[in-house]
């Protein structure tokens, strides 16, 4: 057996990078024995086991999926209780989104939920910072939501508008790209590799991109790190995600509750609304959260 890397995944066919180069592989049959929900076929970033090095005779097999260090997932859309795993073996998370009209806090907050539970550690890179229409006040929101994380802004409009990445990108370092379709995620990657090998298009009208990735793929740096660029995620699903840890201030006051089992609704004691009457919360803040846990609790059933 022979130990190697998830590079590309594409419908049942993966490339491998191993110490001999790179090769195409598909999953052994046991795996399509397993339970159905997929979530233990190899993905982008896992390290799996093959049956050799190169695949000029047939594609390699690959045999085992080896223990994530972490894993991106999300609920299959249109799928209750099925979790679709993104990526896996991260060590950061890039929050993509653009500052134009696609600008969202609410969907950051998503975002942010299933970052924390991967097991990676989340940053909000806010792109097309040339096209927001006011700067202050959306790093403001963003901050509200994004508490105790990295906030890194960025431009294509001039060489150096992505600079600021690099100091994330260490030698043995893993890093995912998730957001929006067209918030330019690839083109990011693009700069930091210094060529155009992921495919990109130009703006919209509006200044809205094209979404051009189609599958998830890993590329390595020439400082030894790797980025990982996905596919558009308009719609993302909790499944069985923690989201204390996307909201710490409301979870610092729902300790102090006065019963465990608090609502936070009309319950007396509760610490919560008494941060709200106080103008600390805010009552959409608390709908998000009550929302998303909900959200995540009925995924669980």
């Amino acid at each position: 057996m022979f130990i190697g890397r998830v590079i590309l995944q594409h419908k049942g066919l993966y490339r491998i990078l191993t110490e001999q180069g790179e090769c195409f592989a598909e999953v052994c049959g046991k795996f399509f024995s397993l339970d159905q929900d997929k979530s233990h076929f190899p993905v982008v970033g896992d390290y799996v086991l093959v049956d050799r090095k190169e695949d000029t005779n047939g594609y390699a097999i690959i045999q085992h999926v080896l223990d994530r260090q972490s894993v991106l997932s999300r609920k299959m859309v249109g799928k209750d209780d099925v979790a679709q795993c993104i990526a896996s073996n991260i060590d950061i998370v890039f929050l993509c989104m653009s500052m134009n009209e696609d600008f969202s806090v609410r969907r950051l907050e998503r975002y942010i939920a299933i970052a924390w539970d991967s097991g990676a550690t989340p940053v909000v890179v806010l792109t097309k910072k040339d096209l927001a229409s006011d700067v202050a006040t959306q790093l403001e929101e963003v901050y509200s939501v994004a508490i105790g994380m990295d906030v890194v802004l960025t431009t294509n409009t001039n060489e150096d508008g992505y600079k600021e990445i690099e100091k994330y990108l260490c030698k043995g370092t893993t890093v995912a790209f998730v957001g929006s379709s067209g918030v330019g995620k690839s083109t990011l990657i693009n700069k930091l590799l210094g060529e155009a090998y992921l495919d990109t298009q130009v703006l919209r009208s509006g200044g809205q991109g094209k979404h051009t990735t189609t599958h998830r793929e890993l590329v390595y740096l020439q400082n030894g790190s790797a980025v990982i660029d996905t596919p558009g995620m308009r719609e993302i699903g909790l499944q069985m995600t923690d989201v204390s840890r996307a909201f710490p201030d409301i979870e610092e006051f729902r300790l102090q509750c006065k019963f465990k089992d608090c609502t936070h609704t009309n319950e007396p004691g509760c610490a919560v609304r008494k941060a709200i009457e106080d103008g600390i919360l805010s009552e959409e803040r608390l709908n998000d959260y009550l929302k998303l846990q909900k959200e995540s609790n009925y995924s669980c059933l």
